[in-house]
């Protein structure tokens, strides 16, 4: 059952990343997947639910990044990090591939979808702030990483090669001097 839902919405998230969010529709995850019609709408009634999906996989893929960070000082804002942004360009960092455009364009399909989103995003800059560091610190790290994910989700002129690593090691300088 659950092997079913997670291809069904790594299906959704390739979709939605290869084609963008007007390309995602129920018959194409369904193909996509190789599960007939009857056995999405089984787990994801409708698009929404589909979005809704996306959204709380990532949720949990991204609590529990944070959670095994430990308790020493900083390490929820690396964890934060190192979820978001991969050290090294050409390795994906767990939240900033395909599950994170995904989510952004789940947005597109759903905005309501993010609510659950924005609930979690005040839970994590609350554990940010009491992360042992200058909560000044954290949540200028926090900022600077949801930007960057933007540019990159968006493809904003994102770092590049020598510039990304540079940019990662100075965020992480900041946390280590918090």
């Amino acid at each position: 059952m659950t092997e079913t839902r997670d291809r069904l919405l790594d299906a959704a998230t390739e979709i939605l990343f290869r084609d963008g969010a007007q390309a995602l529709t129920l018959a194409a995850v369904a193909d996509h997947a190789g599960v007939s019609k009857g056995g999405l709408l089984y787990h994801f009634p409708s698009k929404q639910a589909l979005a809704a999906g996306l959204v709380h996989r990532f949720v949990e893929q991204f609590e529990a990044a944070l959670e095994s960070a430990g308790t020493a000082p900083g390490a929820a804002t690396r964890a934060y990090l190192s979820a978001t942004i991969a050290p090294k360009p050409s390795v994906a960092g767990s939240g900033g591939g395909q599950a994170t455009a995904a989510l952004f364009a789940a947005a597109l399909v759903d905005p309501d979808a993010l609510e659950p989103l924005r609930q979690r995003y005040l839970a994590w800059q609350r554990r940010l702030a009491d992360d042992g560091i200058d909560p000044a610190v954290a949540t200028t790290v926090r900022l600077a990483v949801d930007g960057w994910w933007l540019a990159r989700v968006a493809v904003l002129a994102p770092p590049q090669g020598e510039l990304h690593e540079r940019v990662y090691a100075k965020l992480t300088a900041l946390i280590e001097e918090g």
